[in-house]
């Protein structure tokens, strides 16, 4: 078999490897990861912020017979002679390859502001970006502002107020995730951020970064001891760029991931399909898993997948399917549910009484059904209310054996059963219960409720234990 080669070791060529693995290919694999720790499982990364789980917890092994080069920067792709070459502590290596893989991922927007960045251009101390573990060790002191108001800042925000720093969340516009949610849900999961301990300063700019404090626009000085950087990512292309392929927003991909260089492929944040980036961990993990078949020889063909967000966080399930642009489109009819006193909000966009795109925010028990509707377009019950509340239109299943078969994870159809059993032979962390039945492993949107089953299993195990008394 072909000598694969991976540039890149985030979450989308950890699952590629794996994948190979699983379907059998000998390798040999190769990794050159620029970070000098192991990768890690990323959905579960504000949960270390929140000090609920130690990096440790993180670290995803590689799987057998794969051999990552840590600390070593991918220079340059010699597509002729198909060598890599690298730079690692200062020397100059080289890597052949059959098969190439772009894996880059993509890099942290650092927005221009003045005291953000020294004169090299590196962000100075008190300042991070929020990417991996690492930058988690950076945020220190009892004060905190985290800028932009996309998923990454939300989420970011919260976990700090949760281990108790005193957290500002500043952002450009009326709300957090405002173009995504739209002005009433975005406008309750404010709410929902301040009265877990976020003040949000909304419609605002930053102008300046002091040692302790951050300027915005309108005069306000935000007490700062650490400025966390949540302003987006792009797809870090440059290498593919220097050899030559074709690049647009990403590394454009065909239907088998593939390059315009029949030995290279793209996978993941850096690639582009069918004229868009990848978007979210799921899809980028989709293309691991299509891309580990195509590379065993199985015949399949990568299809975007729909846009999904599930907010990882405990202030507010939130959870976003499809595009915002959808509600707009000719043709779509749409359902909705707002309870501002109950903090429950949902919004269906419907054609041919098909789900094509939905918000939702505290309500949990819909997230599972409105989700399974969507991937396989089949039409939504007559009950709509029943529907959003999660209410059955028929009666539940009899016994108390019916919650096992609650889904947990929606992205990979695992229920409470499932988890339950891989806790019982031995998975007894969150990181082991992801890797035995790939819970959390999608958008993440489950993690805080397998880390409350794991807590729950856990307390349940130490009072069997207790000696009578």
């Amino acid at each position: 078999m072909s000598h694969i080669l991976v540039i890149g070791h985030g979450p989308a060529a950890h699952r590629l490897l794996q994948r190979l693995h699983d379907y059998g290919h000998p390798g040999p694999f190769t990794v050159l990861a620029a970070e000098p720790q192991p990768t890690h499982h990323r959905p579960l990364l504000t949960s270390v912020l929140a000090g609920r789980l130690g990096p440790d917890a993180l670290r995803l092994p590689p799987p057998p017979g794969t051999q990552v080069e840590q600390g070593t920067v991918a220079t340059a792709i010699d597509r002729a002679r198909r060598v890599v070459h690298a730079r690692r502590d200062g020397t100059s290596t080289t890597h052949p390859y059959d098969v190439l893989v772009l894996a880059s991922g993509a890099r942290p927007v650092v927005p221009v502001l003045p005291g953000a960045t020294g004169q090299d251009g590196r962000l100075v101390p008190g300042v991070t970006t929020l990417r991996t573990t690492t930058d988690c060790d950076r945020i220190t002191g009892g004060t905190a502002a985290v800028l932009g108001g996309g998923p990454l800042g939300v989420e970011a925000a919260s976990a700090l107020a949760l281990r108790g720093t005193a957290t500002t969340l500043v952002c450009a516009g009326p709300h957090p995730l405002h173009e995504r949610l739209g002005d009433t849900c975005a406008g309750l999961l404010t709410e929902r951020l301040e009265r877990a301990g976020v003040t949000v300063l909304s419609g605002r700019t930053a102008v300046r970064r002091l040692p302790d404090r951050l300027l915005l626009d309108d005069g306000t000085a935000v007490r700062a001891d650490t400025l966390v950087l949540c302003a987006g990512a792009e797809p870090d292309i440059q290498l593919a760029r220097d050899a030559g392929l074709q690049v647009r927003t990403g590394i454009v991909v065909d239907n088998a991931l593939r390059t315009d260089d029949t030995h290279i492929h793209a996978i993941g944040d850096c690639a582009e399909h069918a004229g868009r980036a990848t978007a979210g961990y799921e899809s980028a993990l989709t293309q691991a898993d299509i891309l580990a078949a195509i590379l065993t020889g199985r015949e399949v063909t990568h299809r975007p997948t729909p846009a999904v967000l599930r907010l990882r966080t405990h202030v507010a399930d939130v959870c976003c399917i499809g595009s915002p642009a959808a509600f707009k489109e000719p043709g779509i009819r749409t359902v909705g549910l707002a309870d501002r006193e109950g903090g429950r909000y949902a919004r269906l966009a419907l054609r041919d009484e098909r789900i094509v795109a939905a918000v939702l925010l505290g309500l949990p028990e819909a997230v599972a059904a409105i989700g399974h509707l969507h991937r396989r377009a089949q039409p939504v019950p007559s009950d709509r209310l029943g529907l959003l509340l999660g209410i059955q239109s028929e009666p539940p299943a009899a016994g108390p054996e019916a919650h096992l078969d609650a889904v947990v994870c929606l992205c990979n159809n695992v229920p409470w059963r499932q988890l339950a059993e891989a806790w019982r032979i031995g998975a007894r962390t969150v990181p082991a219960l992801a890797k035995a039945t790939r819970a959390t492993t999608g958008c993440g949107g489950c993690s805080q409720q397998v880390e409350g089953l794991c807590t729950d299993w856990a307390d349940a195990a130490e009072r069997e234990l207790e000696p009578m008394a």
